[in-house]
């Protein structure tokens, strides 16, 4: 029983290969690259990276799960994408430290997230009109996606403030700015905006008397950082959902077609979705 149940595994795993090899070689491949990365940190000592790669290990698992629960199937693009922003987000991101590194990295994936997210807003609200569970008209469903794919925006920016806040780590990156323009320094309560302008260094005292040097001027403290977030995350998003709109009002009319098509899932057949639950016939023999 336990071997008739292992070859049913192996087959269905050898069917998944075959109806998407590119797909599968990408997991794989990031797959071992988050192991062997696993094992450094874990030789090197450094526990909160083995956090990490324990997290990003779980998270490359989440297509398949989706999959499973939805019984849908998801095109190899939305797939590839979510694969690389998993491994460009924590392994290249936090642990090989390319946020700081390359102050361009972190724009990147959060306009490739709003894009993500507005992908899958979309994907499951498409799924319930072809269903005919719900009715949304084209622009309806656009945006509506858009408000998804926000809203995730927003909420990761409530946890990057809060791991900042209680846990005094840096995931909302600072910025230095040589200008301020504020009415907190304002001695006549008047609501006047005092401008502080020219700024060239700041002086930080502590209460043990010792000092720190900001050089070229002011420590934003992640405003700047939250409001870029959002803004590409807006971008990815509406991106996007333009292309869904398109594809919705002209399905299968238009160039977006093969763009939409690599990030929408396909609702499989009751045989389809039944597959992998089907009763195993018992063998006596083994």
């Amino acid at each position: 029983m336990k071997k008739k149940r292992l070859r049913n595994k192996l087959s269905q795993l050898t069917e998944q290969i075959k109806k998407n090899k590119v797909a599968f070689t990408v997991y794989a491949i990031i797959r071992l690259m988050v192991i062997l990365v696993l094992v450094r940190c874990i030789l090197l000592g450094q526990w909160e990276s083995v956090f990490v790669c324990v997290l990003t290990l779980i998270l490359l698992l989440l297509p398949a799960f989706i999959e499973k629960q939805f019984n849908i199937e998801l095109p190899s693009g939305l797939e590839i994408t979510a694969f690389v922003f998993v491994f460009c987000a924590e392994i290249l991101g936090e642990i090989s430290a390319y946020y700081v590194k390359y102050p361009l990295w972190d724009t990147a994936l959060h306009t490739t997230s709003g894009f993500i997210f507005a992908a899958f807003g979309f994907c499951l609200l498409d799924l319930l009109n072809r269903k005919k569970k719900v009715s949304f008209t084209p622009l309806a469903l656009a945006l509506m996606a858009f408000c998804f794919s926000m809203t995730i925006g927003v909420l990761w920016e409530f946890f990057e403030f809060g791991a900042d806040y209680f846990f005094n780590t840096d995931m909302q990156k600072d910025t230095v700015v040589n200008s301020i323009y504020t009415v907190a320094l304002d001695d006549t309560l008047q609501n006047k905006t005092i401008e502080l302008t020219n700024i060239v260094k700041t002086t930080v005292e502590h209460s043990d008397k010792s000092v720190t040097i900001i050089p070229g001027g002011y420590l934003d403290i992640g405003i700047i950082d939250t409001m870029k977030d959002l803004f590409v995350n807006f971008v990815g998003a509406l991106v996007f959902c333009a292309f869904g709109y398109i594809y919705v009002t002209q399905r299968g009319k238009r160039a977006t077609r093969k763009i939409v098509e690599g990030f929408v899932p396909r609702v499989k057949m009751p045989e389809e979705a039944t597959l992998d639950t089907l009763p195993e016939a018992d063998n006596t023999d083994e």
